[in-house]
């Protein structure tokens, strides 16, 4: 089973960059191809939130052409820059009966459990105990089951200071109970950092994907603001291998090669 993590697209409507400087809407489409010609083709794709930059009509009108491109099933959570009521009233079979704009999937052997963090009106995430209740009761349905939990917002301090005052703030505690508890989950999925950023967590491991379009500059160095670089995109390959999962990068760009591995008997030094 392979399932990819798409992150942080941040549609913006047509013809409009991001903060002036991204171009979202192009990065996007580029990461959209570049998983169609992945080999074997993924099962599922699960994309996890900030699908727009500002939650409009417009920006979600966006969105619909890259998921019918893409070459599998798309699972969508939100992020902080996303609005609940106008995804779901642009994609309505895909926002849920309850509240929330969450899921839990099953996919052959695997699990997977959507958690919606967002606040409205605030950047950083929460979880509510009726949220934490059902990621407790779908957990204890298939205790067998390789698990990959999916949120937006990272519940772990990564160090880069201004990302971690708006990372998970409440829940993330008990979160860290429940994971501990159930030890199939394989994997705590997020965004929003805009980095790959590894983590121990409720003793498991916690991943950061990319962001598809820009990424959030690297500095461990106090400060009260951050700012955006327009290093290359990428996305997860999550890889159900020998009953384990495996966490792999992709670039959205390509890059000379490949090359196969020949020896050259004439090189100097073969």
């Amino acid at each position: 089973m392979i399932v990819v993590q798409l992150s942080d697209l941040h549609l913006r409507p047509r013809g409009l960059p991001a903060y002036r400087v991204a171009e979202t809407n192009m990065l996007a489409a580029r990461a959209v191809e570049a998983v169609r010609a992945l080999s074997p083709a993924p099962d599922l794709a699960v994309i996890s939130g900030d699908l727009t930059d500002n939650g409009l009509a417009e920006e979600y009108a966006e969105l619909a052409p890259l998921l019918d491109r893409l070459p599998c099933p798309a699972l969508c959570l939100l992020g902080n820059h996303d609005r609940r009521e106008r995804f779901r009233a642009a994609f309505p079979d895909r926002a849920g009966a309850g509240p929330f704009v969450d899921f839990v999937h099953d996919l052959g052997p695997l699990r997977l459990i959507g958690l919606d963090t967002v606040v409205p009106g605030a950047s950083h995430g929460a979880l509510c105990a009726a949220r934490l209740d059902a990621l407790a009761a779908a957990l204890a349905a298939r205790p067998e089951a390789p698990t990959l939990i999916f949120l937006h917002h990272p519940p772990f301090t990564c160090g880069i200071e201004h990302m971690d005052r708006i990372a998970l703030i409440e829940g993330r505690a008990r979160l860290a109970e429940i994971v501990a508890a159930n030890p199939q989950v394989e994997r705590v999925c997020c965004g929003h950092h805009h980095r790959p950023i590894h983590a121990r967590f409720g003793g498991t491991l916690a991943t950061v994907a990319p962001s598809v379009a820009h990424q959030v500059a690297l500095s461990l160095e106090p400060c009260d603001q951050g700012a955006l670089v327009l290093e290359p995109g990428a996305f997860l390959i999550h890889a159900l291998v020998e009953g384990a999962v495996v966490t792999h990068q992709a670039l959205v760009e390509r890059f000379p090669g490949p090359f196969p591995f020949t020896l050259d008997p004439d090189y100097p030094g073969a």
